[in-house]
């Protein structure tokens, strides 16, 4: 019987000895998450094809997406979007159409990704707006704990090709910015 209790004196003393460190320092680790940028990226070129004197232009510039890796906790953003005048030539009055006859809708998102209110500027024709002045394109508000966030639409573009408009291929820039 001596030798039970002294054997379970020894097993209890061994496991105790093993559980119990003889000495414990904690380390304290950190890192950084990196905020990222946000951006907007757009096709490099657009093609209308061909119009009339005295008709409307129409169509689509292709995909513009607005991508958001600020990491932000509370995210937001808003894209404008602005024109100059198209020319041809020499650019004189005869060759030049006005921003002012240049209207665009954002439409609907065709990607979305992240959480949040993602708010197309102008969804249908009927709410185009003239591109004489920035206009608002697309949006994200309420984006909660997002950490990143992306939208992307395909806008069109109506210009209003002017009766005295003279034969030629009309250039123009139709800049987004995102804030």
């Amino acid at each position: 019987m001596r030798s039970r209790v002294c054997f379970i004196t020894v097993l209890v003393s061994v496991l105790a000895a093993w559980a119990l460190p003889a000495s414990a320092q904690d380390t304290s680790v950190t890192f950084a998450v990196q905020a990222g940028s946000l951006a907007v990226s757009v096709p490099a070129d657009a093609d209308l094809g061909t119009g009339d004197p005295g008709q409307t232009q129409t169509g689509q510039i292709g995909a513009v997406t607005v991508t958001d890796e600020r990491a932000a906790l509370v995210a937001a953003w808003t894209a404008s979007v602005t024109s100059t005048a198209f020319t041809t030539g020499g650019g004189t009055a005869d060759e030049t159409i006005p921003n002012s006859a240049v209207e665009y809708w954002s439409g609907a998102a065709t990607a979305a990704s992240g959480t949040g209110t993602f708010l197309p500027g102008q969804v249908i024709a009927a709410s185009a707006v003239v591109l004489n002045q920035q206009r608002t394109a697309f949006a994200l508000t309420a984006g909660v704990g997002v950490g990143s966030n992306s939208a992307t639409w395909n806008p069109t573009l109506e210009i209003a090709i002017p009766a005295a408009a003279v034969t030629g291929t009309y250039r123009g820039t139709v800049t987004h910015t995102v804030l």
